[in-house]
Protein backbone atom coordinates (compact mmCIF):
# COMPACT_ATOMS: atom_id res chain seq x y z
CA UNK A 1 0.00 0.00 0.00
CA UNK A 2 2.52 2.20 0.79
CA UNK A 3 4.45 1.73 -2.55
CA UNK A 4 0.86 2.25 -4.37
CA UNK A 5 0.84 5.51 -2.43
CA UNK A 6 3.99 6.34 -3.25
CA UNK A 7 3.36 5.71 -7.08
CA UNK A 8 -0.22 7.98 -7.14
CA UNK A 9 1.69 11.00 -5.07
CA UNK A 10 4.40 11.01 -8.19
CA UNK A 11 1.94 10.28 -10.83
CA UNK A 12 0.16 13.55 -9.17
CA UNK A 13 2.99 15.47 -8.74
CA UNK A 14 4.17 15.11 -12.81
CA UNK A 15 0.66 15.83 -13.63
CA UNK A 16 0.55 18.78 -12.02
CA UNK A 17 4.15 19.49 -13.19
CA UNK A 18 2.73 18.76 -17.01
CA UNK A 19 0.10 21.03 -16.57
CA UNK A 20 1.91 23.82 -15.27
CA UNK A 21 4.60 23.59 -17.81
CA UNK A 22 1.41 23.23 -20.72
CA UNK A 23 0.09 26.53 -19.48
CA UNK A 24 3.50 28.60 -19.54
CA UNK A 25 3.84 27.56 -23.42
CA UNK A 26 0.49 28.34 -24.20
CA UNK A 27 0.53 31.77 -22.50
CA UNK A 28 4.26 32.61 -24.14
CA UNK A 29 2.74 31.36 -27.00
CA UNK A 30 -0.52 34.24 -26.85
CA UNK A 31 1.89 37.13 -25.87
CA UNK A 32 4.45 36.60 -28.41
CA UNK A 33 2.60 35.29 -31.43
CA UNK A 34 5.31 36.47 -33.87
CA UNK A 35 7.48 33.78 -32.96
CA UNK A 36 5.08 30.94 -33.26
CA UNK A 37 5.75 27.93 -35.75
CA UNK A 38 3.78 25.47 -36.72
CA UNK A 39 5.23 22.79 -34.54
CA UNK A 40 4.12 24.49 -31.64
CA UNK A 41 -0.04 24.22 -31.99
CA UNK A 42 0.96 20.03 -31.59
CA UNK A 43 2.55 21.26 -27.96
CA UNK A 44 -1.42 20.42 -26.21
CA UNK A 45 -1.21 17.38 -27.63
CA UNK A 46 1.67 16.00 -26.71
CA UNK A 47 1.19 16.63 -23.42
CA UNK A 48 -2.31 15.01 -23.19
CA UNK A 49 -0.46 12.48 -24.64
CA UNK A 50 2.28 12.17 -22.03
CA UNK A 51 0.06 12.60 -19.39
CA UNK A 52 -2.51 9.98 -20.79
CA UNK A 53 0.37 7.30 -20.61
CA UNK A 54 1.90 8.40 -17.31
CA UNK A 55 -2.10 7.43 -15.79
CA UNK A 56 -2.40 4.37 -18.18
CA UNK A 57 1.53 3.34 -16.59
CA UNK A 58 0.48 4.17 -12.40
CA UNK A 59 -2.74 2.44 -13.48
CA UNK A 60 -0.96 -0.66 -14.45
CA UNK A 61 1.66 -0.76 -11.54
CA UNK A 62 -1.49 -0.05 -8.75
CA UNK A 63 -3.62 -2.73 -10.33
CA UNK A 64 -0.77 -5.37 -9.78
CA UNK A 65 -0.96 -5.26 -6.24
CA UNK A 66 -5.08 -6.54 -6.02
CA UNK A 67 -5.76 -9.97 -7.65
CA UNK A 68 -9.46 -8.82 -8.81
CA UNK A 69 -8.29 -5.74 -10.61
CA UNK A 70 -5.07 -7.85 -12.24
CA UNK A 71 -8.20 -9.89 -13.93
CA UNK A 72 -9.82 -7.16 -15.11
CA UNK A 73 -6.67 -6.08 -16.57
CA UNK A 74 -5.43 -9.09 -17.96
CA UNK A 75 -9.41 -9.23 -19.62
CA UNK A 76 -8.64 -5.40 -21.07
CA UNK A 77 -5.51 -6.53 -22.37
CA UNK A 78 -6.87 -9.99 -23.99
CA UNK A 79 -9.74 -7.75 -25.54
CA UNK A 80 -7.27 -5.52 -27.23
CA UNK A 81 -4.78 -7.71 -28.70
CA UNK A 82 -7.18 -10.74 -29.87
CA UNK A 83 -7.44 -10.67 -33.76
CA UNK A 84 -11.15 -9.89 -34.31
CA UNK A 85 -10.87 -6.93 -37.60
CA UNK A 86 -10.73 -9.60 -40.82
CA UNK A 87 -8.72 -7.99 -43.62
CA UNK A 88 -7.39 -9.41 -46.50
CA UNK A 89 -6.26 -12.82 -45.87
CA UNK A 90 -5.50 -11.78 -41.28
CA UNK A 91 -7.13 -10.84 -38.55
CA UNK A 92 -6.02 -8.03 -36.94
CA UNK A 93 -6.38 -6.75 -33.06
CA UNK A 94 -7.20 -3.37 -31.73
CA UNK A 95 -3.67 -2.82 -30.72
CA UNK A 96 -2.37 -3.59 -34.31
CA UNK A 97 -4.71 -1.09 -35.85
CA UNK A 98 -3.94 1.48 -33.30
CA UNK A 99 -0.17 0.87 -34.33
CA UNK A 100 -1.37 1.27 -37.85
CA UNK A 101 -2.96 5.00 -37.17
CA UNK A 102 0.04 5.79 -35.36
CA UNK A 103 2.55 4.84 -38.30
CA UNK A 104 0.28 6.66 -40.94
CA UNK A 105 0.26 9.86 -38.09
CA UNK A 106 4.17 9.95 -38.14
CA UNK A 107 4.29 9.47 -42.09
CA UNK A 108 2.16 12.49 -42.62
CA UNK A 109 4.13 14.42 -40.02
CA UNK A 110 7.31 13.00 -41.77
CA UNK A 111 6.61 13.78 -45.54
CA UNK A 112 4.60 17.35 -44.22
CA UNK A 113 8.57 18.08 -42.67
CA UNK A 114 10.49 16.59 -45.86
CA UNK A 115 8.27 18.58 -48.31
CA UNK A 116 8.75 21.96 -46.31
CA UNK A 117 12.45 21.11 -46.33
CA UNK A 118 12.17 20.81 -50.01
CA UNK A 119 10.73 24.24 -50.10
CA UNK A 120 12.72 25.97 -48.06
CA UNK A 121 16.13 24.30 -48.81
CA UNK A 122 16.18 23.81 -52.71
CA UNK A 123 12.80 24.75 -54.23
CA UNK A 124 14.12 28.43 -53.37
CA UNK A 125 17.46 28.13 -55.33
CA UNK A 126 15.46 27.81 -58.48
CA UNK A 127 13.70 31.48 -58.38
CA UNK A 128 10.66 30.37 -59.02
CA UNK A 129 6.63 31.74 -58.25
CA UNK A 130 6.02 31.19 -54.74
CA UNK A 131 2.41 29.84 -55.89
CA UNK A 132 4.46 27.82 -58.08
CA UNK A 133 6.66 26.64 -55.06
CA UNK A 134 3.47 26.28 -53.36
CA UNK A 135 1.78 23.39 -54.93
CA UNK A 136 5.16 21.95 -56.20
CA UNK A 137 5.28 20.64 -52.74
CA UNK A 138 1.80 20.30 -51.80
CA UNK A 139 2.06 17.46 -55.17
CA UNK A 140 5.32 16.19 -53.43
CA UNK A 141 3.28 15.80 -50.22
CA UNK A 142 0.21 13.81 -51.89
CA UNK A 143 2.49 11.96 -53.63
CA UNK A 144 4.44 10.60 -51.16
CA UNK A 145 2.08 10.03 -48.06
CA UNK A 146 0.47 7.76 -51.19
CA UNK A 147 3.84 6.03 -51.65
CA UNK A 148 4.01 5.72 -47.85
CA UNK A 149 0.66 4.37 -47.17
CA UNK A 150 1.36 1.95 -50.01
CA UNK A 151 4.43 0.57 -48.52
CA UNK A 152 2.90 -0.35 -44.71
CA UNK A 153 0.13 -1.98 -45.90
CA UNK A 154 2.84 -4.16 -47.74
CA UNK A 155 4.75 -4.38 -44.64
CA UNK A 156 2.18 -4.47 -42.40
CA UNK A 157 0.80 -7.53 -44.60
CA UNK A 158 -1.86 -6.43 -46.21
CA UNK A 159 -2.43 -7.64 -49.56
CA UNK A 160 -3.81 -3.57 -51.69
CA UNK A 161 -4.96 -5.74 -54.25
CA UNK A 162 -8.05 -7.06 -51.92
CA UNK A 163 -8.47 -3.66 -50.81
CA UNK A 164 -9.26 -2.14 -55.02
CA UNK A 165 -12.74 -2.43 -54.84
CA UNK A 166 -13.31 -1.48 -51.50
CA UNK A 167 -10.92 1.83 -52.75
CA UNK A 168 -13.13 1.85 -56.19
CA UNK A 169 -16.19 2.73 -54.00
CA UNK A 170 -14.85 4.82 -51.94
CA UNK A 171 -13.15 6.79 -54.10
CA UNK A 172 -17.11 7.14 -56.36
CA UNK A 173 -18.48 8.08 -52.87
CA UNK A 174 -16.29 10.68 -52.06
CA UNK A 175 -15.81 11.87 -55.20
CA UNK A 176 -18.90 13.69 -55.46
CA UNK A 177 -18.31 15.24 -52.61
CA UNK A 178 -15.13 16.39 -53.24
CA UNK A 179 -15.16 17.41 -57.01
CA UNK A 180 -15.14 21.01 -55.72
CA UNK A 181 -11.82 20.57 -54.48
CA UNK A 182 -10.78 18.73 -57.14
CA UNK A 183 -11.84 21.66 -59.12
CA UNK A 184 -10.16 24.13 -56.91
CA UNK A 185 -6.86 21.96 -57.11
CA UNK A 186 -6.92 22.17 -61.01
CA UNK A 187 -7.89 25.55 -61.15
CA UNK A 188 -4.47 26.11 -59.02
CA UNK A 189 -2.45 24.14 -61.71
CA UNK A 190 -3.86 26.12 -64.22
CA UNK A 191 -3.58 29.64 -62.36
CA UNK A 192 0.53 28.39 -61.94
CA UNK A 193 1.17 27.84 -65.18
CA UNK A 194 -0.67 30.42 -66.91
CA UNK A 195 -0.26 33.05 -64.24
CA UNK A 196 -2.97 35.28 -65.03
CA UNK A 197 -2.18 36.85 -60.75
CA UNK A 198 0.58 36.38 -58.70
CA UNK A 199 1.70 37.35 -55.64
CA UNK A 200 1.77 41.60 -55.16
CA UNK A 201 -0.97 41.92 -58.18
CA UNK A 202 -4.13 44.36 -57.23
CA UNK A 203 -7.03 43.05 -58.42
CA UNK A 204 -11.24 42.81 -58.54
CA UNK A 205 -13.37 39.64 -58.41
CA UNK A 206 -16.80 40.87 -58.23
CA UNK A 207 -17.09 43.46 -55.61
CA UNK A 208 -13.41 41.79 -53.68
CA UNK A 209 -10.87 44.43 -54.25
CA UNK A 210 -7.16 43.58 -52.53
CA UNK A 211 -3.85 42.09 -53.05
CA UNK A 212 -3.04 38.74 -53.90
CA UNK A 213 -0.82 37.56 -50.52
CA UNK A 214 -0.53 34.02 -51.23
CA UNK A 215 -1.39 31.16 -54.07
CA UNK A 216 -1.96 28.04 -52.53
CA UNK A 217 -3.12 24.58 -54.49
CA UNK A 218 -6.73 25.06 -53.35
CA UNK A 219 -7.35 28.59 -52.23
CA UNK A 220 -5.75 32.05 -52.79
CA UNK A 221 -5.19 34.79 -50.01
CA UNK A 222 -6.41 38.13 -50.75
CA UNK A 223 -5.85 40.98 -48.75
CA UNK A 224 -8.25 43.79 -49.05
CA UNK A 225 -8.02 47.39 -48.79
CA UNK A 226 -8.59 47.25 -45.02
CA UNK A 227 -6.28 44.61 -44.55
CA UNK A 228 -8.73 41.67 -43.97
CA UNK A 229 -7.84 38.33 -45.27
CA UNK A 230 -10.42 36.60 -47.60
CA UNK A 231 -9.56 33.21 -48.78
CA UNK A 232 -11.28 32.46 -52.21
CA UNK A 233 -11.19 29.34 -53.97
CA UNK A 234 -9.26 28.89 -57.16
CA UNK A 235 -11.96 28.47 -59.18
CA UNK A 236 -13.60 31.89 -58.77
CA UNK A 237 -10.36 33.18 -60.86
CA UNK A 238 -11.03 30.70 -63.97
CA UNK A 239 -14.62 31.03 -64.16
CA UNK A 240 -15.07 34.90 -62.93
CA UNK A 241 -13.92 38.02 -64.85
CA UNK A 242 -11.20 39.39 -63.07
CA UNK A 243 -9.82 42.63 -63.58
CA UNK A 244 -6.24 42.52 -62.42
CA UNK A 245 -4.27 46.25 -62.64
CA UNK A 246 -0.87 45.18 -62.08
CA UNK A 247 -1.37 42.98 -65.12
CA UNK A 248 1.30 43.09 -67.94
CA UNK A 249 2.02 47.26 -68.27
CA UNK A 250 0.88 48.58 -64.59
CA UNK A 251 0.36 51.89 -66.36
CA UNK A 252 -3.20 52.31 -66.35
CA UNK A 253 -5.79 55.26 -66.51
CA UNK A 254 -8.01 56.85 -63.83
CA UNK A 255 -11.52 58.27 -64.52
CA UNK A 256 -13.12 60.65 -62.45
CA UNK A 257 -16.90 62.27 -63.67
CA UNK A 258 -17.95 65.75 -62.28
CA UNK A 259 -21.15 67.89 -62.91
CA UNK A 260 -21.71 71.11 -62.62
CA UNK A 261 -24.76 73.23 -63.12
CA UNK A 262 -25.99 74.68 -66.40
CA UNK A 263 -24.71 78.31 -66.89
CA UNK A 264 -21.45 77.37 -65.93
CA UNK A 265 -18.58 78.65 -68.35
CA UNK A 266 -17.43 75.39 -70.15
CA UNK A 267 -13.94 76.64 -71.28
CA UNK A 268 -13.21 78.00 -67.79
CA UNK A 269 -14.64 74.57 -66.24
CA UNK A 270 -12.28 73.01 -68.15
CA UNK A 271 -9.28 75.09 -67.32
CA UNK A 272 -10.15 74.75 -63.60
CA UNK A 273 -10.02 71.06 -63.92
CA UNK A 274 -6.83 70.59 -65.34
CA UNK A 275 -5.53 72.76 -62.87
CA UNK A 276 -6.62 70.34 -60.47
CA UNK A 277 -4.34 67.24 -61.59
CA UNK A 278 -1.43 69.37 -62.46
CA UNK A 279 1.34 68.73 -60.76
CA UNK A 280 0.38 65.86 -58.51
CA UNK A 281 3.47 63.53 -57.80
CA UNK A 282 1.21 60.28 -58.73
CA UNK A 283 0.11 61.40 -62.17
CA UNK A 284 2.15 60.71 -65.38
CA UNK A 285 3.06 63.97 -67.65
CA UNK A 286 2.74 61.96 -70.30
CA UNK A 287 0.28 60.89 -71.44
CA UNK A 288 -1.30 64.32 -70.38
CA UNK A 289 -4.11 64.33 -68.24
CA UNK A 290 -7.46 65.06 -70.51
CA UNK A 291 -10.94 67.11 -69.19
CA UNK A 292 -13.77 65.57 -71.54
CA UNK A 293 -17.32 67.25 -71.67
CA UNK A 294 -19.41 63.82 -72.09
CA UNK A 295 -22.81 65.49 -72.11
CA UNK A 296 -25.80 67.75 -71.08
CA UNK A 297 -27.16 66.00 -67.87
CA UNK A 298 -31.15 66.37 -66.79
CA UNK A 299 -29.23 68.77 -63.58
CA UNK A 300 -25.86 69.34 -64.72
CA UNK A 301 -22.93 69.66 -67.76
CA UNK A 302 -20.85 66.32 -66.91
CA UNK A 303 -17.40 66.17 -67.53
CA UNK A 304 -14.81 63.44 -67.29
CA UNK A 305 -11.15 63.69 -65.97
CA UNK A 306 -8.94 60.96 -67.17
CA UNK A 307 -5.26 60.67 -65.67
CA UNK A 308 -2.37 58.25 -66.18
CA UNK A 309 -0.94 56.15 -62.82
CA UNK A 310 1.98 54.55 -62.81
CA UNK A 311 0.94 52.87 -59.53
CA UNK A 312 -2.57 50.86 -59.24
CA UNK A 313 -2.98 50.25 -55.72
CA UNK A 314 -2.65 54.08 -55.08
CA UNK A 315 -5.74 54.79 -57.26
CA UNK A 316 -8.18 54.96 -54.45
CA UNK A 317 -6.31 57.39 -52.38
CA UNK A 318 -5.74 59.51 -55.48
CA UNK A 319 -9.43 59.82 -56.33
CA UNK A 320 -9.69 61.51 -53.10
CA UNK A 321 -6.84 63.91 -53.63
CA UNK A 322 -8.51 64.83 -56.88
CA UNK A 323 -12.25 64.83 -55.19
CA UNK A 324 -10.75 67.68 -52.47
CA UNK A 325 -8.88 69.19 -55.28
CA UNK A 326 -11.52 69.40 -57.63
CA UNK A 327 -13.77 71.04 -54.84
CA UNK A 328 -11.80 73.36 -53.98
CA UNK A 329 -11.36 75.01 -57.46
CA UNK A 330 -14.36 75.09 -58.06
CA UNK A 331 -15.46 76.76 -55.24
CA UNK A 332 -12.74 79.09 -55.55
CA UNK A 333 -13.94 79.92 -59.40
CA UNK A 334 -17.59 80.28 -58.23
CA UNK A 335 -18.73 77.46 -59.94
CA UNK A 336 -21.58 75.26 -58.64
CA UNK A 337 -21.81 71.66 -58.19
CA UNK A 338 -25.90 71.71 -58.85
CA UNK A 339 -28.27 69.20 -56.89
CA UNK A 340 -30.91 66.99 -59.13
CA UNK A 341 -33.68 69.20 -60.59
CA UNK A 342 -37.27 68.52 -61.49
CA UNK A 343 -39.84 70.39 -62.81
CA UNK A 344 -43.19 69.54 -61.56
CA UNK A 345 -45.92 70.87 -63.98
CA UNK A 346 -49.76 70.94 -62.82
CA UNK A 347 -52.74 70.14 -66.05
CA UNK A 348 -56.13 71.19 -64.67
CA UNK A 349 -58.75 71.13 -67.32
CA UNK A 350 -61.39 73.47 -64.91
CA UNK A 351 -58.89 76.19 -64.24
CA UNK A 352 -58.31 76.51 -68.14
CA UNK A 353 -61.76 76.32 -68.51
CA UNK A 354 -62.63 78.87 -65.98
CA UNK A 355 -59.82 81.54 -67.38
CA UNK A 356 -61.74 81.02 -70.92
CA UNK A 357 -64.50 81.96 -69.55
CA UNK A 358 -63.31 84.75 -68.26
CA UNK A 359 -61.31 86.08 -71.25
CA UNK A 360 -64.02 85.94 -73.08
CA UNK A 361 -64.77 85.00 -76.75
CA UNK A 362 -61.25 86.57 -78.30
CA UNK A 363 -58.63 85.69 -79.94
CA UNK A 364 -57.07 83.96 -76.89
CA UNK A 365 -60.06 81.78 -76.44
CA UNK A 366 -59.35 80.16 -79.62
CA UNK A 367 -55.86 79.07 -78.98
CA UNK A 368 -54.68 76.02 -76.72
CA UNK A 369 -53.96 77.40 -73.72
CA UNK A 370 -50.52 75.69 -72.77
CA UNK A 371 -51.02 74.10 -69.48
CA UNK A 372 -47.59 74.06 -68.32
CA UNK A 373 -46.55 76.51 -66.11
CA UNK A 374 -42.62 76.30 -64.68
CA UNK A 375 -42.23 76.91 -61.17
CA UNK A 376 -41.52 80.63 -60.70
CA UNK A 377 -38.59 79.66 -58.21
CA UNK A 378 -36.87 77.60 -60.65
CA UNK A 379 -37.34 79.77 -63.73
CA UNK A 380 -33.85 81.19 -63.46
CA UNK A 381 -32.09 77.67 -62.99
CA UNK A 382 -33.74 76.11 -65.62
CA UNK A 383 -33.82 79.05 -68.29
CA UNK A 384 -31.57 76.65 -70.65
CA UNK A 385 -34.08 74.61 -70.77
CA UNK A 386 -36.81 77.04 -71.77
CA UNK A 387 -34.84 78.23 -74.30
CA UNK A 388 -34.68 75.66 -76.40
CA UNK A 389 -37.96 75.40 -77.47
CA UNK A 390 -39.39 76.73 -81.21
CA UNK A 391 -39.65 80.56 -81.83
CA UNK A 392 -43.45 79.75 -82.59
CA UNK A 393 -44.12 78.27 -78.98
CA UNK A 394 -42.08 81.59 -77.78
CA UNK A 395 -44.87 83.98 -79.75
CA UNK A 396 -47.68 81.94 -78.49
CA UNK A 397 -46.24 82.22 -74.76
CA UNK A 398 -45.87 85.72 -75.73
CA UNK A 399 -49.50 85.93 -76.77
CA UNK A 400 -50.64 84.37 -73.36
CA UNK A 401 -48.60 86.68 -71.11
CA UNK A 402 -50.53 89.46 -72.83
CA UNK A 403 -53.59 87.96 -72.90
CA UNK A 404 -52.93 87.46 -69.21
CA UNK A 405 -51.77 90.59 -68.72
CA UNK A 406 -55.19 92.71 -70.12
CA UNK A 407 -57.10 90.33 -68.13
CA UNK A 408 -55.46 90.30 -64.44
CA UNK A 409 -53.42 93.69 -64.66
CA UNK A 410 -50.39 94.96 -66.71
CA UNK A 411 -47.79 93.65 -63.69
CA UNK A 412 -48.96 89.95 -63.69
CA UNK A 413 -48.97 90.12 -67.66
CA UNK A 414 -45.44 91.52 -67.58
CA UNK A 415 -44.26 88.47 -65.03
CA UNK A 416 -46.01 86.01 -67.24
CA UNK A 417 -44.64 87.32 -70.54
CA UNK A 418 -41.05 87.50 -69.15
CA UNK A 419 -41.04 83.65 -67.84
CA UNK A 420 -42.28 82.50 -71.38
CA UNK A 421 -41.68 85.26 -73.89
CA UNK A 422 -38.12 86.03 -73.23
CA UNK A 423 -35.18 84.36 -75.00
CA UNK A 424 -31.38 84.74 -74.35
CA UNK A 425 -29.39 83.86 -77.85
CA UNK A 426 -26.46 81.70 -76.63
CA UNK A 427 -22.98 82.54 -78.64
CA UNK A 428 -21.42 78.79 -80.21
CA UNK A 429 -18.97 77.82 -77.81
CA UNK A 430 -15.98 76.02 -80.06
CA UNK A 431 -14.23 73.13 -78.52
CA UNK A 432 -10.77 71.35 -78.96
CA UNK A 433 -8.39 69.31 -77.62
CA UNK A 434 -5.29 71.45 -75.34
CA UNK A 435 -2.39 71.45 -77.26
CA UNK A 436 0.35 70.19 -74.72
CA UNK A 437 3.30 72.71 -75.10
CA UNK A 438 6.97 71.52 -74.26
CA UNK A 439 9.30 73.77 -73.48
CA UNK A 440 11.94 72.40 -75.38
CA UNK A 441 15.11 74.59 -74.39
CA UNK A 442 14.33 73.98 -70.90
CA UNK A 443 14.03 70.14 -71.61
CA UNK A 444 17.48 70.12 -73.33
CA UNK A 445 19.13 72.39 -70.61
CA UNK A 446 17.76 69.68 -68.29
CA UNK A 447 18.82 66.84 -69.69
CA UNK A 448 22.30 68.19 -70.32
CA UNK A 449 22.00 69.48 -67.19
CA UNK A 450 24.49 67.60 -64.22
CA UNK A 451 21.33 65.21 -63.65
CA UNK A 452 20.44 64.78 -67.04
CA UNK A 453 21.79 61.73 -69.49
CA UNK A 454 24.80 60.75 -69.40
CA UNK A 455 27.22 62.14 -72.38
CA UNK A 456 30.26 60.80 -72.85
CA UNK A 457 32.45 59.79 -75.74
CA UNK A 458 31.31 56.11 -76.99
CA UNK A 459 32.93 53.63 -78.84
CA UNK A 460 31.57 51.27 -81.35
CA UNK A 461 34.03 49.29 -83.39
CA UNK A 462 36.50 51.34 -84.54
CA UNK A 463 35.10 54.44 -84.18
CA UNK A 464 34.92 56.82 -81.34
CA UNK A 465 31.58 58.89 -81.08
CA UNK A 466 32.37 61.73 -78.83
CA UNK A 467 29.74 63.45 -76.57
CA UNK A 468 26.83 61.10 -77.20
CA UNK A 469 24.05 59.12 -75.17
CA UNK A 470 22.38 56.03 -75.57
CA UNK A 471 18.43 56.27 -77.00
CA UNK A 472 17.49 53.95 -73.83
CA UNK A 473 19.17 55.79 -71.65
CA UNK A 474 17.48 58.90 -72.70
CA UNK A 475 13.88 57.11 -72.68
CA UNK A 476 14.75 55.98 -69.12
CA UNK A 477 15.53 59.60 -67.86
CA UNK A 478 12.82 61.12 -69.87
CA UNK A 479 10.36 58.50 -68.11
CA UNK A 480 11.34 58.91 -64.50
CA UNK A 481 12.08 62.65 -65.03
CA UNK A 482 9.00 63.92 -67.04
CA UNK A 483 6.45 60.71 -65.66
CA UNK A 484 5.85 59.63 -68.85
CA UNK A 485 5.17 56.08 -70.37
CA UNK A 486 7.56 54.33 -72.38
CA UNK A 487 5.39 55.45 -75.83
CA UNK A 488 5.59 59.06 -74.52
CA UNK A 489 9.00 59.19 -73.93
CA UNK A 490 9.80 57.63 -77.26
CA UNK A 491 7.46 60.70 -78.79
CA UNK A 492 9.03 63.14 -76.82
CA UNK A 493 12.59 62.15 -78.55
CA UNK A 494 11.30 61.91 -81.71
CA UNK A 495 9.90 65.21 -80.96
CA UNK A 496 13.62 66.69 -80.19
CA UNK A 497 14.78 65.18 -83.49
CA UNK A 498 12.20 67.26 -85.14
CA UNK A 499 13.05 70.15 -83.44
CA UNK A 500 16.49 69.70 -84.59
CA UNK A 501 17.96 69.55 -80.98
CA UNK A 502 19.29 66.30 -81.25
CA UNK A 503 19.80 63.91 -83.96
CA UNK A 504 21.51 60.38 -85.06
CA UNK A 505 25.61 60.32 -85.06
CA UNK A 506 25.21 59.20 -88.30
CA UNK A 507 21.77 60.26 -89.35
CA UNK A 508 20.43 56.56 -89.89
CA UNK A 509 17.68 56.46 -87.83
CA UNK A 510 14.92 57.82 -85.94
CA UNK A 511 14.70 58.48 -82.19
CA UNK A 512 14.11 54.87 -80.84
CA UNK A 513 14.51 52.86 -77.60
CA UNK A 514 17.54 50.92 -78.68
CA UNK A 515 21.15 50.79 -77.75
CA UNK A 516 21.80 53.61 -80.31
CA UNK A 517 23.99 56.94 -80.19
CA UNK A 518 22.73 60.29 -80.25
CA UNK A 519 24.07 63.57 -80.12
CA UNK A 520 22.81 67.54 -79.33
CA UNK A 521 23.22 69.51 -82.14
CA UNK A 522 25.17 72.22 -79.82
CA UNK A 523 27.74 69.68 -79.02
CA UNK A 524 28.86 69.32 -82.45
CA UNK A 525 33.19 70.03 -82.59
Amino acid sequence: MVRSSTVLASAIVLSCILLWISRRLSKRRTRRPDRHRSWQQFLPLGFICLELALWIGVGFYITDYFPSSRQLRYQIFQTFTDPIFPLGDRDYSIVQLLELLALTVALWFAVRWATQLFKKRILVLTGADPGIQDIASTSLQYILILLGLIIILQIWGIDVSSLAILVSVLGVGIGFGLQNIANNFISGLIIAFERPIKIGDLIKLGDLVGTVERIGPRSTEVATLDRVSIIVPNSRFIDSEVINWSYGNPVSRLRIPIGVAYGSNVQQVRKALLECVKNHRDILNYPAPQVWFQEFGDSSLNFDIFVWIREPHKQFKLRSDLNYRIEAILRRNGIEIPFPQRDLHLRSPEIEGAIASWLGKGSFAEERLEPEIPNRERSTSTAEEHRSTGAQEHRSRDNIGQSFGQSFGQSFGQTIGQSFGQTTELMPIEYGEEAEEIDIDALIAQMRGPEGVEIQNRRYGLNIYPKCFLGTEAVQWLMWTQKAEIGAAIAIGKLLIDRGAIHHVTDEHDFKNERLFYRFYIDEE
